[in-house]
């Protein structure tokens, strides 16, 4: 276990700090949960535009012909028909096809690509990556030179092209440089929220700068860890850890789509064995009866009590005002309007297994 002493802090903490939010562990980081509230933060994310600092993700960088370097049979999707300044979502998985990590491949060039991995995995998908990159590539581990701030909610695009005027053109999984204070800096909209957002890559020893920027927009307040958590659960985003993990395939966890079965990539033989024998448990959307709300690890029950599976994330959704979450079950149990029970052996409250849309108003692709 990792001490309070031992945390990684990013560029931002002193400013955290001084914005008096709670701190809180996270993937081996420091990082701020809330500032004025988890709630409070929540709206401003639907309905103004929130910052978050996302300093603590890793980033690559890959040069090579994605087939000859080794990057195409390292990633789950297809990536050499990617258009220049697009990205794609996919994974990076183990020979038992479970998830190393879910990560976003973005082509700079026709033989540069540039990956943003997960924080708590940075050590563990470096590895992955030299041990199967040929000599064919060079890689380069940018996370502790670069910085990174997520702007998301229905103004982001307002806002931001008040300091990036070509801003406008991003469509959705997309991205291009910019110049932003004299900094040449990627720029892209892709997100985690359910809403319209852009993520701002700058030099860590300067992200202040951008930080303090755009904070002194009216419409911007910072949002920590808990309002990211709840919005993402709101839209069924898979987070690292809960949905996927080294023992949880993208079949079981429903994100199929983010494979190519017609290439050849590191698990698909897993993966195929897994499709052919059949899932032994899949991931559903829960929507309590009531506002309890779910929490991760709980159990999941039938109604006769026999223990169905776990619970993978949790929350309540002030768009639904009940309890949400995911879970893992029985196939047999993953049918939509199914009521199961979450909770412990002495203590279940009922839900309905439903789709893992629970909040369809977003701006995303605004």
């Amino acid at each position: 276990m990792i001490s309070d002493q031992n945390l990684q802090k990013t560029p931002l903490y002193e400013k955290h700090v001084s914005l008096k939010a709670r701190m809180v562990p996270f993937g081996g980081w420091d990082m701020p949960v809330q500032y004025e509230g988890i709630l409070a933060e929540y709206q401003q994310t639907r309905t103004l535009a929130s910052l978050f600092d996302t300093c603590h993700m890793g980033e690559f960088f890959v040069e090579g012909d994605c087939v000859k370097s080794g990057l195409d049979h390292l990633v789950s999707m297809t990536i050499a028909d990617m258009p220049l300044k697009t990205c794609r979502y996919g994974f990076l998985l183990n020979e038992q096809g479970g998830v190393i990590d879910d990560l976003i491949v973005f082509r700079q060039a026709f033989e540069k690509w540039f990956i943003v991995v997960n924080a708590s995995t940075i050590s563990k998908d470096a590895q992955q990556f030299k041990k199967h990159l040929t000599s064919a590539s060079s890689f380069k581990d940018l996370s502790p030179s670069t910085g990174k701030l997520d702007l998301q909610g229905p103004l982001a695009r307002n806002i931001l092209s008040s300091l990036v005027e070509d801003i406008k053109k991003l469509d959705y999984y997309t991205f291009d440089f910019f110049d932003l204070f004299g900094q040449n800096v990627l720029i892209s909209r892709t997100g985690y929220t359910g809403e319209l957002g852009y993520e701002i890559y700058y030099p860590a020893e300067k992200i202040g700068q951008v930080w303090d920027a755009l904070l002194k927009f009216k419409e911007v307040k910072p949002a920590g860890l808990g309002a990211r958590d709840v919005l993402r659960l709101e839209v069924g985003y898979s987070l690292y850890g809960h949905e996927l993990s080294d023992d949880i395939t993208p079949l079981e966890a429903g994100l199929e789509r983010f494979i190519d079965f017609n290439k050849d990539f590191i698990g698909k033989t897993a993966l195929l064995k897994q499709k052919q024998e059949g899932l032994k448990r899949k991931s559903v959307g829960l929507i309590s009866e009531s506002r309890r709300s779910p929490r991760a690890e709980q159990k999941l029950y039938d109604a006769s009590g026999k223990e169905i599976g776990v619970m993978t994330s949790g929350t309540f959704s002030p768009s639904l005002q009940k309890g949400i979450g995911l879970g893992m079950v029985e196939p047999s149990l993953a049918e939509k309007g199914k009521t199961i029970y979450f909770g412990n052996d002495t203590n279940k409250e009922p839900a309905v297994v439903s789709g893992k849309l629970f909040y369809k108003k977003g701006s995303l692709k605004n």
